[in-house]
C-alpha cells in the first residue's frame, strides 16, 4: 500500500533535528496531525530549508526502506536492461544493479507492495526496492536511458514537427523556436548523453553536407552524430537563450554559461560560440554537478611517492607561491583542491577566488570573479589581502597585476596557490618574468612548479599485458637491450565503448624551487640553466613519470607519447 500521508516522518524529524529551533516553514508542516506527503517534503528541500541527504534517509526510515541517490550510484546496463524506458517513467523506478537474480530498484514509493509485485512480473525476477527522490529518479531515467538512437528520434521529432519553419527560418523564428517542447527535448538529450558518457565537452559543427555532435571522452573526441544542418540553426538558439547571449549576434565569438538541474543537484554548462563560413559552432564545457563532486585526497589522484612527498612539504610552506601548470583540461583545479583538502585545518584562514567555483569546502572562504560586473582576479585578491588570509587560491593568473599581487602577497606571509599555462614546470618561472614580474621578485616568492597532464587510464574490465617490441623498449628506456619489461592494453569491452579506455590518470613533474635555483632566477638565466638546476634536487620529467605510470599498468605508452614530448632524463 503506497503512503500519502507520512506521520511517522514528522515524529523522527521532530527527534533527529536537534536542539536548533526550526524554521517557520517547517514548523508549520511539523504541526500537522495527520503526516505529510513527499512532495511536501520535495518543496521543502528544494527550498533550502532540510538538507536533502538527512531528510531523505529519514523519509526512507520513516517507510522502512534504504535511501539510495541514483544520480551518484552505480547503474549496470545489464540491470537497466529489465524495464523498459515508458514503464520506468510512468513508475517512477530505475534498476540499480543485479544480484543473486535479485533486481535492487529505486523507487519514490518502494512500500507500494503491488507495484513491486507488478514489476516482479515484468522483469521475470525478484525485486528489492529502496528509496529515492522522484526527482533524482526522473533525471536518472533521462541520463541512463539515453543513446545515440534518442538524441536522433528527439531530432526527427523536431523535423516533423518544425519542418516547414526550419525551411525558412527567420530571426524571430529562432526566437520562438528556442521555446519549443520538442526543440528543448533535443537539447536536454544531447546534454543527458553527454553526462551518462562521462564527456566533458560536447562539440555542434557544422560541415559542409550536415551537422555533427562529437563528445571528448576521456581526452580522445568521438563522433556521435550527423543530422541535418537545418535543424542546428535552431539548437544553437536554444543555447543562447539559455546562456543569455544574443540571438540575433552571429558575427563575432560569444560566451555564456548555464546550469541544467539533476536530482537536486545542478550540471554547470560553460558555451562557446564561433562563427563559421556555415553558421556557429558550439562547444558545451561540462562543469561538475555542484553539490556531487566529492574532494579526493593526493593519493587517489596516483600521484608517484617522490612527487607527493615534497609536494606535501610544499604545500605545508607558511609562505611562498606553488603553481599548477598545464593545458585546459589537465586536471590542474583538481589537484589545487586535494591540496586544499590536506591544509585545511581549523588554525587556518584559507581564501579562493575562482572561475567558477566548482566545489563548496566548508571551513574555506571561496570567491567568484564576474565577468559581468568587471570583479576580476585582481581585484578580489587585493581586498581579500584585507581579510588576514593564510592561504590564498588564485583560480589562474592571466595578468600583470594579478601576479604583481600574487607575488608581493607570497613575499608577506601568505602561501598562494594557482595555476599557470605552460607546458613544463620549468617554463613557468619564466611565464611568470614574461608577464612582467622582476625576476629579483621572482626568485624569493616562488617555492615550486607542479606540471600536470591527464592520460587516458586502461579499461579495468579488458585490461590484458604484453610484450612491447624492442624497438619500442630503446625509444623510451636507456640501456633496455634485455630487459624483460611488460606492458598493458585494453582490448575493448562494452564498459569502454570498444575503446579499451576507461577514465583518466595524471602524471607529473615537480621543482622544487633551491637556493641555487633562486640565483640563476635572479640574473634571469635561461631555461636549459634552470633544469640542470633542478635535476641536482630531484626532478624528473613529465616524459619519466608517465613511464612509471605505464610500467605500473594504468595507461599506455601511445597515451604518454599523446600528452608528453621525449625528452631523456638523467
Amino acid at each position: 500500500m503506497r503512503i500519502e500521508k507520512n506521520k511517522k516522518f514528522l515524529d523522527l524529524l521532530l527527534h533527529e533535528s536537534g536542539p536548533t529551533p526550526p524554521e517557520e516553514e517547517i514548523q508549520q508542516i511539523l504541526d500537522s496531525r495527520d503526516g505529510v506527503t513527499l512532495e511536501t517534503v520535495q518543496a521543502l528541500i528544494d527550498k533550502g530549508f532540510l538538507e536533502k541527504e538527512f531528510v531523505s534517509r529519514l523519509w526512507g526510515k520513516s517507510i522502512g526502506f534504504a535511501y539510495v541517490d541514483p544520480i551518484i550510484s552505480v547503474i549496470t546496463p545489464e540491470a537497466l536492461s529489465t524495464i523498459p524506458l515508458e514503464i520506468a517513467r510512468k513508475a517512477q523506478v530505475i534498476a540499480l544493479y543485479t544480484l543473486d537474480s535479485t533486481v535492487t530498484a529505486a523507487m519514490a514509493h518502494p512500500e507500494d507492495e503491488k507495484l513491486v509485485q507488478r514489476l516482479e512480473n515484468i522483469t521475470k525476477t525478484k525485486v528489492s526496492p529502496v528509496f529515492a527522490l522522484p526527482c533524482e529518479i526522473e533525471d536518472a531515467i533521462e541520463i541512463h536511458y539515453s543513446t545515440e538512437q534518442s538524441i536522433a528520434d528527439s531530432i526527427g521529432e523536431f523535423e516533423k514537427k518544425e519542418g516547414n519553419l526550419l525551411e525558412r527560418l527567420s530571426q524571430e523564428d529562432l526566437s520562438s523556436l528556442g521555446a519549443s517542447q520538442s526543440l528543448i527535448n533535443v537539447v536536454d538529450a544531447l546534454m543527458y548523453f553527454a553526462i551518462k558518457q562521462g564527456a566533458s565537452d560536447i562539440h555542434l559543427e557544422w560541415t559542409e553536407a550536415d551537422a555533427l555532435v562529437r563528445l571528448r571522452i576521456d581526452g580522445r573526441l568521438h563522433e556521435i552524430l550527423r543530422f541535418s544542418r537545418s535543424v542546428l540553426p535552431a539548437i544553437v538558439s536554444r543555447l543562447k537563450i539559455l546562456t543569455g547571449v544574443i540571438i540575433s549576434e552571429n558575427r563575432f565569438p560569444q560566451d555564456g554559461r548555464f546550469s541544467l538541474s539533476i536530482g537536486t543537484n545542478k550540471a554547470d554548462f560553460r558555451v562557446s560560440f564561433i562563427p563559421t563560413i556555415y553558421g556557429n559552432n558550439v562547444v558545451l564545457r561540462i562543469l561538475p554537478m555542484t553539490g556531487n563532486r566529492q574532494l579526493i585526497t593526493l593519493e587517489k589522484l596516483f600521484m608517484s611517492q617522490d612527487i607527493v612527498k615534497p609536494f606535501r612539504r610544499l604545500i605545508s610552506s607558511p609562505n611562498g607561491i606553488l603553481f599548477v601548470t598545464g593545458p585546459t583540461g589537465s586536471g590542474k583545479t583538481t589537484t589545487l583542491y586535494s591540496a586544499l583538502k590536506e591544509i585545511n585545518t581549523p588554525d587556518k584562514k584559507i581564501s579562493t577566488i575562482e572561475d567558477p567555483v566548482e566545489v563548496r569546502m566548508a571551513g574555506v572562504s571561496q570567491s567568484q570573479v564576474n565577468s559581468f560586473i568587471d570583479l576580476k582576479f585582481s581585484h578580489l585578491l587585493r581586498s581579500i589581502l584585507r581579510q588576514d588570509p593564510d592561504v590564498i587560491l588564485v583560480g589562474e593568473i592571466r595578468d600583470f597585476e594579478t601576479a604583481k599581487i600574487a607575488t608581493e602577497a607570497a613575499l608577506t606571509g601568505h602561501l598562494v596557490l594557482s595555476t599557470l599555462h605552460t607546458n613544463t614546470a620549468i617554463q613557468a618561472i619564466v611565464r611568470l618574468i614574461e608577464i612582467g614580474i622582476e625576476p629579483y621578485v621572482v626568485a624569493p616568492s616562488i617555492i615550486g612548479v607542479l606540471a600536470q597532464r591527464l592520460a587516458a587510464r586502461i579499461c579495468d574490465f579488458c585490461k590484458e599485458s604484453y610484450q612491447p617490441t624492442q624497438r619500442t623498449l630503446s625509444k623510451h628506456f636507456h640501456d633496455s637491450a634485455g630487459t624483460d619489461v611488460t606492458f598493458y592494453r585494453g582490448v575493448g569491452c562494452p564498459n569502454c565503448r570498444q575503446q579499451g579506455y576507461k577514465g583518466r590518470v595524471a602524471f607529473h613533474e615537480l621543482v622544487v624551487v633551491s637556493e641555487q635555483m633562486r640565483s640563476l632566477i635572479s640574473r634571469n638565466a635561461g631555461l636549459q640553466e634552470l633544469k640542470e638546476a633542478a635535476e641536482k634536487t630531484g626532478y624528473r620529467s613529465l616524459r619519466y613519470d608517465g613511464l612509471l605510470k605505464v610500467l605500473i599498468g594504468l595507461t599506455t605508452i601511445e597515451e604518454i607519447e599523446r600528452h608528453s614530448s621525449l625528452e631523456w632524463s638523467s
